[in-house]
């Protein structure tokens, strides 16, 4: 069943998904060739926990770590290790919190310095059919409508969208109701109504949209081992349009990156 969230729960949100937000940002200052991903975990987990919150994904279903950082062909749910970040890699950081009995659930593939052309392009498309799915957000629609902008946007640059992962409700826990997958058909799924509160996050292949699953119960690479992306918004209906809870702005300040993107979802409230 869909809980609805009330705009003083939608605010506490917020709350949760800018700290998140806050956590990218500060990583992506850190994030360069040489370190590892045990690093930027521990990073993580004291900057959370400094800020009055608890780590989301820290024990969530025997997880081990504050982060999943997933690099290179690896498509979600990576464990943070010792191995060497290096020149030309993509790192998939997601990044949850609970502050105030709300989950942020967020995420950012970052380039590490300079990366391959059809792997800059997949990221940068990626991220353009998450603003696409997010404006499907829009009260009477249905959440198929959300899907199915992302996969023909990814789909018709020849990338693989990932079928067995998918977005999903969020509130006061990380995982609610519906499910919000990144493939489908216009018109098809639960109707969209005010006080919705999804993460919307589409997982995209350089290559075959197919995954496998490995014997550590978590980790996902790509089956032909090509690079997949990973960006995740936290999204609100309010008065019928998409807001954002989350926000790269923390990521973009760091990176010296300029951009409007979210400018048509921005509502203060």
């Amino acid at each position: 069943m869909i809980q609805l969230k009330t705009i003083e729960e939608l605010r506490l949100m917020k709350e949760s998904a800018h700290l998140v937000s806050k956590t990218l940002g500060m990583l992506a200052k850190e994030i360069k060739p040489g370190i590892n991903t045990l690093y930027l975990d521990k990073l993580a987990h004291d900057f959370i926990k400094d800020h009055g919150a608890e780590p989301a994904f820290l024990g969530y279903g025997g997880f081990p770590n504050s982060l999943c950082i997933s690099p290179n062909d690896q498509v979600v749910h990576g464990f943070p290790n010792n191995d060497i970040i290096q020149e030309g890699d993509v790192l998939s950081v997601d990044c949850g919190v609970i502050l105030n009995g709300f989950v942020g659930d967020h995420a950012y593939t970052f380039e590490i310095g300079e990366v391959k052309p059809e792997v800059k392009k997949l990221l940068q498309v990626t991220k353009e059919s998450l603003y696409k799915g997010i404006a499907q957000c829009v009260r009477g629609k249905r959440i198929g409508d959300i899907s199915h902008a992302i996969q023909t946007h990814c789909e018709k640059e020849g990338y693989g969208v990932v079928k067995e992962l998918v977005g999903h409700g969020l509130g006061r826990k990380m995982h609610e109701d519906p499910q919000v997958p990144n493939y489908g058909k216009q018109g098809s799924g639960k109707v969209i109504k005010d006080g919705l509160a999804i993460a919307i996050e589409p997982m995209v292949n350089l290559g075959t949209e197919k995954v496998k699953f490995h014997n550590d119960g978590w980790t996902v690479t790509t089956l032909d081992n090509l690079p997949s992306a990973h960006f995740e918004h936290d999204v609100a209906v309010i008065n019928g349009k998409p807001v954002l809870l989350s926000t790269f702005k923390y990521v973009y300040e760091a990176l010296g990156i300029v951009s409007d993107e979210e400018k048509p979802f921005q509502l203060d409230f």
